[in-house]
């Protein structure tokens, strides 16, 4: 059995409480980078949870793109995606925010090029509606983006404790110096963490 760990917060002994927060578009990017593994989500947050009483685990993620006449390969795309989400909503205190992709053009190699909107301002706003409102003592990122750096600055400021999941096998999705400077804590994604959250290990 996990042994809950105890703090002092406002004069008050508690239980320490966290929240998890994983960047859906980042976690497949790492996922490709050992060989498109096929993980347990729930082992996942009990990992990141790290002893900590888990309030919540938010995976936030867009569906994936539907042209206005979408062939039989995006709707399959898509209604895999669809049901995935639903898969992720039933596990035990998870929750799924929905992002939209938008269609910005073609690239130089000729290949479709997406944007998600709306995805870094959800999980930003639930962290500082977290720690503001002090639902949590602690919080686990699982993102390359330093675009959460005012979300983690003010998640700190009052008080919570913030650890960085990431992976450094690739410039594509090594996170920025300024957000691993910034977390309380590092934790590295490597071939042992994920070799532990394997489906069936």
């Amino acid at each position: 059995m996990s042994l809950l760990l105890f703090f002092m917060w406002g004069g008050m002994f508690l239980y320490s409480r966290i929240a998890l927060f994983i960047d859906g578009g980042y976690l497949d990017n790492v996922l490709k980078w050992h060989g498109k593994a096929k993980i347990d989500y729930s082992k996942l947050a009990a990992a990141m949870a790290n002893d900590h009483l888990l309030l919540r685990t938010y995976y936030y993620h867009c569906l994936s793109y539907q042209s206005p006449n979408p062939s039989s390969e995006e709707k399959e795309y898509f209604s895999n995606a669809q049901s995935f989400f639903k898969r992720l909503n039933r596990l035990e205190s998870f929750t799924v925010r929905e992002g939209k992709l938008a269609f910005r053009g073609i690239d130089d190699r000729g290949f479709p090029v997406f944007e998600q909107k709306r995805v870094d301002v959800m999980l930003a706003t639930d962290l500082v509606m977290h720690s503001t409102k002090k639902l949590i003592t602690h919080a686990a990122l699982l993102t390359g983006d330093s675009d959460f750096l005012p979300a983690l600055q003010i998640a700190q400021s009052e008080g919570a404790h913030i650890t960085l999941y990431y992976s450094d096998e690739s410039d594509d999705i090594r996170p920025h110096d300024e957000l691993l400077d910034i977390v309380d804590d590092r934790r590295l994604i490597n071939k042992d963490f994920i070799h532990s959250i394997k489906r069936g290990s």
